[in-house]
């Protein structure tokens, strides 16, 4: 009789400690999951937390627009003081010849701005040529010519606006002997405080 009780109450007990066990195996595994959902979200919100705003880059976006606006640039670097304007700035000869000697031509030129113009070094594309300012008052420089081959000192001398002066160029068909025959092209460029030099240029057909 006591045998057969130790039987039958033995085997509830095993139940009732796989059944525990199962249990307990449920309840670690839910806090494995939930352990890692938390941790998930947490990783997360440090993610978040770390992104930058939408609107941080504006300020410096702004910043870089203000460093390139028409108020941050000198006038000067936008448009000259002044301009130099020229009544014509192409001449032609035409047809001349070495025999019968040099030619000569006047360009007449102005301030059109509304600022003085300092006029700066005036030079020549080639040695046949040479070139002399003479300003309104009738004052003649000494010509100049060519770069290298004669001083190419600076003039110095204003303009103001509306004041006219000339230019007397001096071609010499000769001066490369016969090499010289045919069609030539020369220019005079004048340095000034505008900023863009005055190009002044002729051309004629060289005969013997």
């Amino acid at each position: 009789m006591s045998k057969s009780t130790t039987i039958k109450s033995g085997i509830p007990m095993s139940e009732k400690a796989k059944h525990t066990a199962a249990k307990s195996r449920v309840a670690m595994s839910t806090k494995v999951i939930v352990g890692a959902c938390v941790a998930v979200l947490v990783l997360g919100g440090l993610i978040i937390a770390a992104m930058p705003e939408p609107g941080a880059t504006k300020p410096a976006q702004s910043r870089s627009t203000a460093s390139v606006s028409p108020a941050s640039v000198s006038p000067a670097s936008v448009s000259p003081a002044g301009a130099l304007r020229a009544r014509e700035t192409n001449f032609n000869f035409g047809s001349i010849s070495m025999a019968a000697g040099k030619v000569t031509h006047l360009y007449r030129f102005r301030n059109a701005g509304a600022e003085p113009i300092v006029l700066g070094k005036m030079y020549t594309s080639c040695m046949c040529t040479t070139a002399a300012l003479v300003k309104s008052s009738g004052r003649k420089f000494a010509p100049v010519g060519m770069p290298g081959h004669t001083p190419i000192p600076a003039l110095n001398e204003t303009l103001q606006p509306n004041e006219e002066a000339m230019v007397e160029v001096v071609f010499d068909p000769a001066a490369h002997g016969p090499a010289g025959i045919g069609p030539i092209d020369r220019v005079v460029t004048i340095e000034n405080s505008a900023g863009q030099p005055l190009e002044l240029a002729f051309r004629a057909n060289v005969k013997p």
